[in-house]
């Protein structure tokens, strides 16, 4: 591909702006992956790309609740580990996918990823102080880990949303906890994405 500074000209400003966004309410990749598309890079590439950027910000979140003690390790551990083996999947599903059927899956999801962000209802804090590990907590996290983590390696934008909605809403934890272990799974589900995709050559 040819990356002209008409490139630099779009994507760059909107990848600003999209980190203002992430730092101060999360859903920045909503605005960052079509920057890449509307600068001309093809499916594989924009996706591939976005993901340079994801891990940076989510490992100084990390740190921060890490540091703070907002992470359960007992709970993160498992979840880590799904995370991972689902973000690979879901990555090499992209990759196999034709690009101008992607294309049109990417319009479909961006849509529907908006709303779920951006719909504050969804966030009313109902959870317990407390974690409680028993086997549904357990399983709640895995499962999501997993199946987000493969939302994560396909497309990405909006996963650290939809892990939050799971562990506060499905796994009944209080937002401040559930954000903090939902940043150590976002954050590996994210650098297992980068790597794969950077094996595949896909990043510009």
């Amino acid at each position: 591909m040819n990356i002209s500074l008409h490139t630099f000209l779009v994507v760059c400003p909107l990848v600003f702006l999209a980190g203002l966004v992430d730092a101060i309410g999360g859903g920045g990749g909503l605005i960052s992956l079509p920057a890449f598309l509307i600068a001309g890079l093809p499916p594989h590439a924009a996706i591939a790309t976005n993901k340079i950027s994801s891990p940076f910000g989510t490992a100084l979140a990390t740190y921060r609740f890490a540091k703070a003690k907002l992470i359960n390790l007992k709970l993160a551990a498992p979840a880590v580990v799904a995370a991972i083996c689902g973000s690979f999947i879901g990555a090499q599903i992209s990759l196999r996918v034709p690009e101008h059927i992607l294309s049109y899956v990417l319009m479909v999801i961006l849509p529907v990823s908006a709303f779920l962000v951006l719909n504050k209802k969804l966030f009313n804090d109902e959870g317990s102080e407390e974690i409680t590990l028993n086997r549904r907590t357990y399983l709640t996290a895995t499962i999501a880990a997993f199946i987000v983590g493969c939302y994560d390696g396909f497309y990405g934008p909006g996963t650290g949303t939809f892990l939050l909605l799971a562990f506060t809403k499905l796994g009944k934890l209080d937002m401040e906890k559930a954000t903090g272990n939902v940043k150590v799974v976002n954050l590996t589900s994210n650098i297992s994405a980068l790597i794969t995709f950077i094996l595949a050559g896909k990043i510009l």
